[in-house]
């Protein structure tokens, strides 16, 4: 009965009887205060009985009504005794079978009152036309005269009540349509006021920049001519919107908001990507331009959502004592955080442009095994070695530097680790460079050392496949894994069993811990939910995030406080944890926030298809044989790589549609920008952000 828990009504609260759920009303029978003690009427909603069921103190009411009555108070609605749950109540089959006869004689009933009022009106529509075709022969004219004065008069006010209670209804909605129209006006008012705002102190900060560096102001120039035509078409349109004087008081040194975009970011320091010529590289401006102006209803729903908080509660004042957030804009206002967060958001999101490939290997070198799936590629705490793991069942080590150096595409593992099952997932330990845990598909986790590769230890305690298994990056000696058996298990390298368990009620096909703490995990199930624990209280989750429609496959941490998931309904989505971080001592699950935002544009249906995050960027394989690449601000793809068909000898009249592949892995080459993926054909491609 939990999932009614948003319609919990008493008694209390439904103070009349329902007339269109009972009949008894319809034939005359019910309106007054003795039906309402009608021993077939329910006492807490005042219908008749449905589903009647008795209590120990002998009180009778609907069934729906009274669990209703008890999700929020474990007390009779009658009599106040204590009720502990629904399953003291008891069917009362007597009661039942008297109101089924009952309703069956007030629906005969009511049916036979509708056909006698049907002949009473047609009988005094009919006799009304014989009395005046009668009567009017004995009228004289000035009765006829009265008559027609009496008539007219009842006819104008007829009308006049019938246009009052159109034009009421009329009314209604023009007041109603003018106070939500009023309201968008404000609200138009105040995003415009911000906008002129934040145009402002970005032309101070822009001014600063070519005071202390004249050069600049070239590129601004030239960035700017190009777009008067369309800064005067801008400043027409917004000129014939009538708003109040005092907010849209033009700006001193006004200049077109592209010329601003284009150039905002000319002394924000060389981590932006303008690392070019004073000019700020104008081929790398202008396709950033082009990026900028192809998202750009993305980029105002994300300039708005980032100055929400100033555009509801107007702007901070900075208190004694405080500073800008940086040195530029020194002097300005504050409350710049938001348009802080979106210049950030805009850079990061125009910085890359494509995807280039930097090598290519090959899980399988048997060119006769069809099953060359890759299920994971992880990187050591270095970035120096990367594994790879698939349904060969072998986990092959390469080092990074010799693949992309290599001028050829045949490279050799380091180290190639043989299990005894399908590997479903790989992952390095943080503090001890070749200690490397898998999981596969006889649900058993395996330690390796990839320097000898030896095992170190095996762990089967789950009962069904081991989809995935993470280490912790605080805790070196603690291990998580997710399976098939419903259970997330938690292992030390110091223990011979599973130190703690944790139930779900649907297989598990994800495992994450939290990047900055010992304590915290995520995991995905099949029960399109992905969950969040505190290891400390592991009884109750601390929050579940529920948006997914189908299986949640992955979930990575961007960073302590967000995590992206993963899911066969074609979407990624962001979640916070921030908020909920420190809630492990509360009795029961924090209520779980909304998703911050969903990625869309990939296809994934069926297949596991990889996630990987650097913290700003999420990379995910697709169905379509691609490689997608989103960033965390906005929620369509930056771009995509798409892997060629392989085809066999058999297949060459195929067409690549028809070919069935889909990107299977994917990993996120840490603090850089290079991507490595696999496909279902077992085909490596290390791949450049440029």
């Amino acid at each position: 009965m939990a999932g009614r828990s948003g319609s919990t009504q008493s008694g209390s609260t439904r103070g009349r009887p329902s007339k269109r759920h009972h009949p008894a009303v319809f034939n005359g029978i019910g309106g007054s205060a003795e039906d309402r003690n009608n021993d077939y009427l329910c006492p807490i909603c005042f219908d008749l009985i449905e589903e009647a069921h008795i209590t120990r103190c002998g009180h009778t009411f609907c069934f729906r009504c009274i669990c209703r009555s008890l999700e929020a108070s474990s007390r009779c609605p009658k009599c106040n005794s204590h009720i502990p749950d629904i399953d003291h109540l008891f069917p009362n089959f007597l009661l039942n079978e008297l109101v089924s006869k009952y309703r069956q004689r007030a629906s005969a009933t009511s049916r036979i009152m509708q056909g006698v009022g049907d002949s009473v009106d047609g009988a005094l529509e009919g006799g009304l036309r014989d009395f005046v075709a009668t009567e009017s022969r004995r009228l004289s004219l000035p009765d006829v005269n009265a008559l027609l004065e009496v008539l007219t008069q009842r006819k104008h006010l007829l009308e006049a009540e019938s246009c009052a209670a159109q034009n009421r209804l009329l009314h209604e909605f023009l007041r109603h349509l003018l106070r939500q129209k009023e309201e968008q006006l404000a609200q138009l008012g105040r995003e415009v006021a911000l906008v002129r705002k934040d145009l402002a102190q970005v032309e101070a900060i822009l001014r600063d920049v070519q005071e202390k560096c004249p050069k600049v102001n070239d590129g601004a120039i030239e960035a700017g001519s190009s777009t008067q035509g369309e800064q005067q078409k801008e400043r027409l349109i917004t000129d014939t919107v009538s708003l109040p004087e005092k907010t849209i008081k033009t700006e001193p040194g006004e200049v077109a908001a592209e010329q601003v975009v284009s150039t905002v970011n000319t002394g924000s320091g060389s981590s932006d990507g303008f690392n070019g010529s004073a000019k700020g590289d104008p081929a790398s401006l202008a396709a950033r331009r082009k990026r900028m102006h192809a998202h750009f209803d993305d980029f105002v729903q994300c300039y708005f959502s980032s100055r929400a908080k100033e555009i509801v509660f107007g702007p901070t004042v900075m208190g004694e004592g405080e500073k800008p957030s940086d040195g530029q804009g020194a002097g300005l206002s504050a409350g710049s955080e938001g348009l802080d967060l979106f210049r950030e958001n805009l850079v990061k999101f125009s910085r890359y442009s494509t995807l280039r490939p930097l090598a290519t290997l090959n899980y399988s070198s048997d060119i006769f095994n069809n099953s060359t799936i890759v299920s994971s590629i992880e990187f050591d705490k270095d970035n120096d070695f990367f594994a790879i793991a698939g349904v060969t069942k072998r986990i092959k080590v390469f080092e990074y530097g010799t693949v992309v150096r290599d001028a050829v595409d045949i490279h050799y593992p380091c180290v190639e680790m043989v299990s005894g099952s399908k590997i479903s997932c790989v992952s390095w330990n943080a503090y001890h460079k070749g200690t490397l845990a898998s999981s596969d598909y006889e649900g058993a986790v395996t330690i390796w050392d990839a320097g000898t590769g030896s095992r170190i230890r095996c762990f089967q305690e789950h009962e069904r496949r081991c989809w995935s298994v993470d280490f912790n990056r605080v805790d070196a000696r603690l291990v998580a894994s997710g399976s098939d058996d419903a259970r997330v298990k938690l292992w030390s390298l110091n223990a011979e069993r599973s130190i703690a368990s944790l139930e779900a009620k649907a297989n598990v096909c994800c495992v994450k811990f939290n990047p900055r703490s010992s304590c915290h995990l995520a995991f995905g199930s099949a029960d399109h939910c992905v969950h969040y624990y505190d290891l400390r209280n592991a009884r109750e989750p601390l929050a579940v995030f529920r948006g997914h429609r189908k299986a949640v496959s992955y979930v990575k941490f961007l960073n302590k406080e967000e995590i992206v998931s993963a899911s066969t309904d074609s979407q990624l989505k962001m979640w916070s944890v921030g908020a909920i971080a420190n809630n492990s001592g509360a009795k029961a699950p924090a209520a779980a926030p909304s998703c911050l935002r969903s990625f869309v544009g990939h296809v994934n249906e069926k297949n596991f298809v990889g996630l990987a995050t650097d913290g700003d960027y999420v990379a995910c394989g697709s169905e379509n044989n691609a490689l997608y690449v989103y960033y965390k601000g906005l929620s369509k793809q930056l771009f995509s790589f798409k892997f060629d068909a392989v085809r066999s000898v058999l297949e060459k009249d195929r067409k690549e549609d028809d070919v069935n592949e889909f990107v299977s892995a994917v990993c996120w080459r840490q603090n850089s920008n290079v991507v490595v993926a696999a496909n279902s054909q077992g085909i490596i491609k290390v791949l450049e952000l440029v």
